[in-house]
This record gives structure tokens, sequence and C-alpha cells, in this order.
């Protein structure tokens, strides 16, 4: 039970940590390791395979702990425990209840604090383990957030990377769920072989049904997910998702939180780091760079000379520097900017000399034109209207939710301009001067639907002198959830309100000469769910139908696009 993993793939993942640790400025000096497996008893007597390789021989050693459900990944973790061991470090490995040998019934989420509890504990009382560090991607990190506030004395730090505490980020956008991580993966970790088509299982009503029609039997746990819109709900504020949210200020050690701009984790990544407690935050490296949640370089038609990936290498700097030099990192928080291949650095997420740069929707220079982003307002009213209709929703293309759908991740070329009758298109004068982007990018404009409910989404691009356009960020929004409420309103079709997307943060150098465009449309599937057009939860939806969709500007209708700008350079790290 995995994210699907080819022989190649793992293969290809064996190289690259061989690779990385042949640039290890700590030179292997162990000759003789030990590797040996046990069957660890958890509190209620359920025992867990726990994989231990250290130095063979007496001595005291900084150890790594980490804690997995993906046993596809197993020679991974073998190999990376006999580097470490190699280079006088303990390793321990153990995989969650229920995979990977582990005895017990696997049921994402629900026994990690537990487990990895007595993990930990059981680890701090082995005499050989001189201190302890935890290391993990994704669910792996998961495994680590869960325990972050109840830590034994030896744990002075942790590694987590790909992952945010705030599970209704990663799931939802005003009210429209995220299929091509959440669907994908309840199909992949159902605990049960499924054979029915992803997007057909994408595309049934009502969703809510899925898993008994197409999947075989009940998934109780996915079930949640999918009628579970509002922030708000009990959901995901009781129970596990409530109690690992309130973890990040209750943490006090030291962290490395590793993330890229095209990964599915990154906007609950961004709220986890500024919900952490002043004391982990001084000393608290958060890293973001042009990557994948499989830390592959997402930028398509550009060079990535300083886009480091080596995590595995990394990752052993980080524990060597704390748990064998004694070092005290220095917070801070290191950003890519993507189109410049640099670094920007800085102490803290807010940055006080942010400036902005606004671009608003406006008409064509004539009939037929293409529409305009213009530098100022326009003063002349304007409408476009487009048919929406969700058995036929717009195809993504360029995103930043997405893990089944991975070949359209990330910052990809663009079709053109309108290239369906239900994209409107909006493109700018060429820039005169070039502009940093670091922040989260907004769009804002007046909207009307002949629903009671329905969607609007906006994708950013920059076209280059050449003419290519290249994704820079999508958002989505609902007029049922319209203003970030977090909670359902009412919509009465025919009236003007406002559509209000606020996008993952982003840096991104828009070059002098360049353009931007500003696509409009009503979907983006599957990185979203496709809205019925209905009003109500989207999971229970069992009709869809098409809406008439108006999008105003200009005569004082807020309508525009905004860029958070910064005026210091990139430094290097």
């Amino acid at each position: 039970m995995a994210v699907p993993y080819t022989q190649e793939e793992k293969e290809r993942e064996l190289a690259r940590i061989r690779e990385q640790f042949e640039k290890c400025s700590v030179k292997p000096f162990v000759r003789d390791i030990q590797m040996e497996e046990l069957m660890l008893p958890a509190r209620d007597g359920v025992r867990l395979r726990t994989v231990v390789c250290r130095p063979r021989g007496g001595g005291r050693f900084p150890t790594v702990v980490c804690r997995s459900c993906y046993p596809d990944a197993d020679a991974a973790h073998r190999l990376t425990a006999k580097e470490y061991a190699r280079r006088g470090f303990g390793y321990i490995y153990q995989y969650c209840r229920g995979t990977g040998d582990s005895e017990g019934v696997w049921e994402p989420n629900v026994n990690e604090r537990d487990d990895g509890k007595d993990m930990l504990d059981w680890a701090d009382g082995l005499d050989w383990v001189e201190s302890l560090g935890y290391a993990g991607c994704s669910y792996l990190a998961l495994t680590g957030w869960v325990v972050a506030d109840i830590l034994p004395s030896k744990v002075k730090t942790m590694y987590l990377t790909h992952y945010g505490v705030f599970r209704h980020t990663s799931a939802y956008q005003d009210g429209l769920f995220r299929h091509d991580i959440l669907t994908s993966w309840a199909m992949w970790n159902a605990g049960r072989p499924i054979r029915a088509g992803y997007l057909d299982s994408c595309r049934f009503r009502p969703h809510e049904d899925v898993d008994e029609a197409l999947w075989g039997g009940r998934l109780d746990w996915y079930r949640a997910w999918v009628t579970s819109p509002d922030r708000e709900d009990a959901y995901w504020n009781t129970g596990f998702w409530g109690e690992l949210k309130a973890i990040p200020p209750k943490v006090r050690v030291p962290l490395y939180l590793g993330e890229g701009w095209y990964d599915h984790h990154l906007g609950s990544a961004i709220e986890t780091y500024r919900a952490l407690s002043d004391e982990a935050r001084a000393h608290t490296t958060f890293r973001i760079g042009p990557w994948d949640h499989n830390f592959n370089f997402a930028l398509e038609g550009r060079t990535g000379k300083n886009a480091d990936a080596d995590e595995a290498l990394r990752c052993f700097n980080w524990f060597y520097g704390i748990l064998v030099k004694g070092e005290a990192p220095e917070g801070k928080i290191l950003s890519y900017v993507c189109g410049d291949d640099s670094w920007h650095c800085r102490p803290a997420w807010h940055i006080p000399e942010q400036g902005g740069f606004t671009l608003h929707l406006a008409a064509g220079d004539g009939a037929g034109a293409v529409l305009r982003l213009s530098e100022r307002p326009p003063g002349t009213a304007g409408m476009v209207r487009f048919t929406y209709d969700p058995d036929d929703p717009a195809p993504t293309h360029g995103a930043e939710s997405l893990m089944a759908s991975s070949e359209h991740q990330g910052s990809l070329r663009q079709p053109e301009p309108g290239w369906r009758e239900d994209v409107i298109s909006f493109v700018s004068d060429a820039l005169d001067r070039d502009l940093t982007v670091v922040g989260s990018i907004s769009v804002r404009f007046q909207a009307a639907s002949s629903a009671q409910d329905t969607a609007f989404a906006a994708k950013v691009m920059e076209v280059l002198p050449s003419g290519e356009a290249y994704h820079i960020r999508t958002g989505i929004t609902t007029l049922g959830y319209r203003g970030h409420s977090g909670r359902r309103q009412a919509y009465e079709p025919g009236t003007a309100a406002e559509a209000a997307i606020d996008m993952w943060d982003i840096a991104w150098k828009l070059h002098r000469g360049s353009r931007v465009r500003l696509d409009i449309t009503s979907s983006d599937f599957p990185q979203y769910a496709a809205h019925s057009n209905y009003p109500g939860v989207w999971a229970r939806q069992g009709r869809a139908r098409r809406a008439e969709q108006t999008i105003f500007f200009g005569d004082g209708a807020q309508a525009f696009v905004s860029f958070p700008v910064i005026k210091e350079d990139g430094q290097s790290d």
C-alpha cells in the first residue's frame, strides 16, 4: 500500500542516494556494521516490524529514526541506514501497523501518535543511543509531526519535508476537493486492490458512494474527507486532525522544513511554519525549492543549476551538525526564485518592504481583440460570458496540487489564449522592468452565474518574448464559499458577487519584455472536483447542470490580478 513505485523508480532512487553520499564531506570510517530486525510491541500488544542498523561493537551513537507505511521503499531505507552507520550513526526505521509486515490493521493516521511515542520511548531508552533525530518526508513527516510535542529527552531535532499539519488546506479550496491528491491516495492505500479507473472514480456522482459503487466496499475515512468541505467542520478540528494542527506551537526543538513550490502540501506547510513556537522558529530552516512532491525540478523550459535537491545529503548534514557538532542552527527562510535560478533568504515570513504590482482586467482594443490586463484601471465597463459544463471540465495542465496526474504538475508551457470556449484570456503589454514576486498572487473580479452555486478558476502565466506562456500559479473559488468565510453561504442566481482567489505563495522573477496572462474559467479537473453547479456538499450531488457565467470589469468594478513584489536582491544559501 503506497504510491505506485516501479522497479525503475526504485533503482533511480537508490542511485540518487548513492550519488549524494559519495559527495558527503564526512567519509565512511566504520567498516563493520550490523543490521537486525525485531517485532517491537506497541502499548496494545500489536508488534511492529522495526529495523535497526548501527556500527558493530560497543559505544554510543547519534541515531536517526523514522516511521513509514511504504514497504516498496525498503531498499532505499536499508541503503540510507547503512550509509549513516558507516559514518558513525545508528539508524532505526519502523513500519506503521498493517504495513511492511507489521501486525495490526492499516488505518491511515489513526494509530501514529501512540505507536510513534512508543517507538521513540523505546529508542530513547537504548543504552547505545547517544542522541536522536527524526527524519521523514510526506506521510513519514506526518509520523514525525504527530509526536513532535511529546518527544523524549534524547530527541534534539527533526527533519520533516513535504508535509503540513493543516489537513483541510491540503484537502480543499473554497469547498472544492483536491481529487488528484486524496482520491488517488485513497485508491492506492485502501487496503485492497482497486481496479476502477481513476478518472471514472473522480467523475462519479454522488461521489460519497464511489467506494461501494466502484471500489468494492466502504472506506469510512475517505467518506469523512469528501463530506467535510468546511474548514470549521468538526472532522478537521477534533480527533486526530484537531490534535495534529495544535502541535506546532508546542514544538521546542530545531526543525528543518523542506517544501517545493509545486508540492501539494505547500499551503499547509506554510501555515504550519507560521504556527510554530517562537522558540522553535528561532532555530528552524524552512527551505522551498522548485520541486514537485518527489523533488523533481518542476519548471519546464527553465534551467536549474542552483536548484539543489540533494535531500539525502542535506538531511545527513543537518543531523551531523546538530547531533555530532552540537551546532544551534539560525532560523531562516530560503526561497528559490523561479526564473532567476537564485535563492532569496529572509529571517521571517513577513517582508516589511514588500510592495505591489497590479494589473486590471480590461476590454480589447477592438472587436474580437484579445482581452487585456492594464496597469491603469479601465474607465469603460465591460463583461464577458461563457458556458460551463461540469461534464466537460477544463483539464488540468500546469498545477500545484497533483500526484496521480504528475505529468501535468509544475510550471508547464500553456496552450494559446482562449484555447477553449470556456477559457477567457487576458494578456498584458510587455513589462518595462523586472519584477521579483514573493508571496501570494491574488485575483479579484465580479462574477454572476445562472446557477445557485458554481466555481471560478484562475491561472496566472508569464508569456516570454518568444510567445511561449508558462504557468506560475493557479487558484479556484466558489460563489458558495466566496470571501473565504470557510462556510457555505447562499447565492442568488444572476446577481454580481466578488470572486476572490488567493493563490499559494510563490517566488518568481517576471522579466522585462515578458507579458502577464490571466486565464479565467470554471474548472480545473482533476486538480479539483468539477463543480456540479448545485449548492450543498459537493460529494452528495448526484446530478450536474450547465451554467452561464459572466465576468464584469471596468467602470469601478474591482477586477484585477495583484502581485507582491520585493525590492531587495536575492541571496544565495
